[in-house]
């Protein structure tokens, strides 16, 4: 049971409202937004934020799952950073916007096998 006096209000957030939140790297560019969250059902937590990135005026984008632990929220930017940049994503797991996508535990195996993570599966 965490401890509730060291746990600040301003640490929950509602899903809705992290998605579209901006994705920095360490260099100050914006990478992209979180388009969603993916949310272990028993424990609650969240394990991936899908991130939209690439293209350009929404087309060409792609999904970019990133394993959670990789984000950092920024008060200061008012968003996540993360310490990837630009090629990284380019070479990353991703799915297209239009596909009728099902997420695997091998997809997201291989994500966490990409960003050097320990697996949630």
């Amino acid at each position: 049971m965490p401890d509730v006096t060291r746990i600040s209000p301003n640490t929950l957030i509602a899903a809705d409202r992290v998605e579209g939140t901006d994705v920095y790297n360490r260099k100050g560019e914006k990478l992209g937004t979180v388009d969603d969250i993916m949310i272990d059902k028993v424990s609650g937590k969240a394990i991936y934020a899908v991130m939209s990135f690439g293209g350009f005026l929404g087309i060409g984008e792609k999904y970019h799952p990133l394993p959670w632990s990789t984000l950092n929220y920024d008060e200061t930017k008012g968003g996540y950073v993360v310490d990837l940049d630009k090629k990284v994503l380019e070479d990353a797991p991703t799915y297209d916007m239009d596909e009728d996508f099902r997420w695997t535990p091998d997809y997201g195996r291989r994500v966490d096998q990409y960003y050097n993570v320990p697996t949630y599966w």
